[in-house]
């Protein structure tokens, strides 16, 4: 039998979420593979049914965030979702980052412009769907979208100045 605390899987969940922000700056191929494990563990979790808190589900969908493909945004969307419904702020942010995500990689315009990309070799948004307002930005967490656009044009001003 399988027993667990919740404070080992919400202990456990905070630390993979961690582990996961620190990781972002590693050497790539060992990041790479650390972060395929991170996400199986998280799915493991999830579908044993061990994730109960919006603490939980918050850190769950964190280290989902950072996957490789649709299906891992998919993932951290639903599980920001519930932990937002939880009473997670917090998450409303990584539902429009998954989202944003999801939509890139299936050749979509993004919905918030959270993500940068490279287009014709310079940092930009993208195309970001005209019908989402500031406001519904805002609801989400994100800045305006003049902000996320400024923030992009930084980013290529800091890659041209080193």
């Amino acid at each position: 039998m399988d027993r667990y605390m919740p404070d080992d899987v919400s202990a456990e969940l905070e630390r993979l979420a961690e582990e996961q922000i620190i990781d972002l700056d590693a050497d790539a191929e060992d990041r790479v593979r650390r972060g395929r494990q991170r996400r199986a563990r998280v799915a493991t979790l999830y579908a044993q049914g061990k994730l109960q808190t919006e603490r939980d589900f918050y850190h769950a969908s964190l280290v989902m965030l950072y996957g490789e493909e649709p299906a891992h945004w998919d993932l951290a969307r639903l599980l920001a979702r519930r932990a937002a419904d939880l009473g997670d702020p917090r998450a409303w942010s990584i539902i429009a980052a998954a989202w944003d995500r999801s939509l890139l990689a299936r050749g979509q315009p993004q919905r918030f412009g959270t993500q940068f990309i490279r287009e014709n070799g310079r940092w930009t948004v993208g195309r970001v769907d005209p019908n989402v307002t500031d406001a519904e930005r805002a609801f989400y967490g994100v800045p305006p979208l003049w902000v996320q656009r400024q923030a992009a044009e930084q980013l290529q001003r800091r890659e041209e100045n080193r």
